[in-house]
């Protein structure tokens, strides 16, 4: 069969006439076979995730370099604090009393001229210091007298002010003077509760034992278990002989009765009397130190040769009031002032001198019985107003 024949079965064509011509017919050029379909590629399958790795441990820490411990300073010590006399402690102890006096002044007066506005300024100020309304006008009109019109300094004003201020003290700056021949010394020591009434009597044995007294003490308080004990402890510390009740609420005026011919017995110098200070009730502490003054004049009618009134300095004014109640229970000869150095109320020790006249025989400005002194009129006054000595 001829190839011609065999293409036209393969593509079904008929196949072209065969040239008439002698000339070769061209090879028939064979299609291309068809391509295979393209098949879409596979996506790729997600590899499952790569383990994690095996971490391993850290390599341990070097350790720090060892170096010699460092010496470590010792605190310097300071030189021991000398010892600080009174004048130095009363004026440390009224500082802030000082401070509220000088403040008020310092912002009064720099340098300014002493008129009438001036002047109640400064009575104003006064008064607030609780130096007393009495004492406050005083003062101003010894300014008014010797200084009106002039310009004055704050300093001025605070050496002028303890001038006045020492001219009221001075008349009540009385020490409490003990008479040996009597024989006991009888001191009735009065006050309200927590004015430091037992301390004060207990720093007088201190103070009396010093000087070579044969002290006796009476625990006349004896409602107040707490006040008993407190004065037996003193005793022991001050080896002063303690008169104390058998039972709480034994007969104060019967203990202070024979406590004052034992004492006479025993060749005792002082014998000081603690009495209660319930002003809760007023009638029946009245009525109660009268009994007891009122017994012991049974043995001697010029006992007690002294009643002390023990005094807060921190409850200011009202000590004022507390001098009027017991002046009229029994009759009080002096005072002690105490806590002056919580206070800044200090100022009332004038408003007392102005307004009674009683001696002021001691002040107190700490716990010490060191700190517990007779009263100087012009230390005081400069302390108050922070002037050096």
């Amino acid at each position: 069969m001829a190839l011609r024949d065999l293409w036209g079965k393969l593509t079904g064509k008929a196949p072209a006439p065969p040239e008439q011509s002698g000339v070769p017919m061209p090879p028939v050029e064979m299609p291309p076979p068809s391509p295979e379909p393209v098949q879409p590629p596979t996506p790729p399958e997600t590899p499952p995730p790569a383990p994690e790795p095996i971490r391993e441990p850290p390599p341990p820490e070097a350790p720090p370099p060892s170096f010699p411990p460092a010496e470590i300073p010792q605190p310097i010590e300071a030189p021991p604090a000398q010892p600080q006399g009174f004048f130095g402690r009363l004026k440390a102890g009224l500082a802030r009393s000082t401070a509220k006096l000088t403040d008020a002044i310092g912002g009064v007066f720099t340098k300014r001229k002493l008129d009438d506005a001036a002047l109640e300024e400064l009575e104003e100020t006064l008064i607030g210091a609780d130096l007393g309304v009495s004492a406050a006008g005083r003062i101003v009109e010894g300014f008014r007298r010797t200084r009106f019109g002039r310009e004055v300094t704050d300093e001025e004003v605070k050496s002028a002010l303890a001038e006045e201020i020492a001219a009221i003290l001075a008349p009540v700056a009385q020490p409490l003077v003990i008479a040996r021949a009597r024989a006991p010394h009888v001191v009735l020591v009065v006050g309200v509760n927590g004015t430091g009434k037992t301390t004060t009597i207990a720093k007088l044995a201190e103070q009396y034992r010093a000087e070579g007294l044969k002290v006796w003490m009476v625990a006349g308080d004896t409602f107040r278990a707490a006040a008993v004990e407190q004065l037996q402890i003193w005793g022991e510390r001050t080896g002063a002989h303690v008169v104390a009740p058998a039972k709480p609420g034994a007969d104060a005026a019967g203990l202070a009765f024979d406590a004052l011919r034992d004492a006479r017995a025993a060749g005792a110098d002082v014998l000081l009397v603690d009495t209660a200070g319930r002003l809760h009730n007023k009638s029946a502490l009245m009525e109660e130190l009268r009994k007891v003054v009122r017994v012991l004049k049974r043995d001697d009618a010029t006992i007690p040769h002294d009643t002390l009134l023990v005094l807060d300095a921190t409850t200011g004014q009202n000590a004022v009031s507390q001098v009027r109640v017991f002046k009229e229970m029994v009759d009080v000869t002096g005072l002690v002032v105490t806590k002056l150095d919580g206070s800044a109320k200090g100022g009332v020790v004038v408003a007392l001198a102005q307004e009674f006249g009683l001696p002021v025989h001691a002040v107190g400005v700490g716990e010490k019985a060191a700190d517990m002194r007779p009263f100087e009129a012009r230390d005081f006054a400069r302390s108050l107003v922070g002037l050096d000595d």
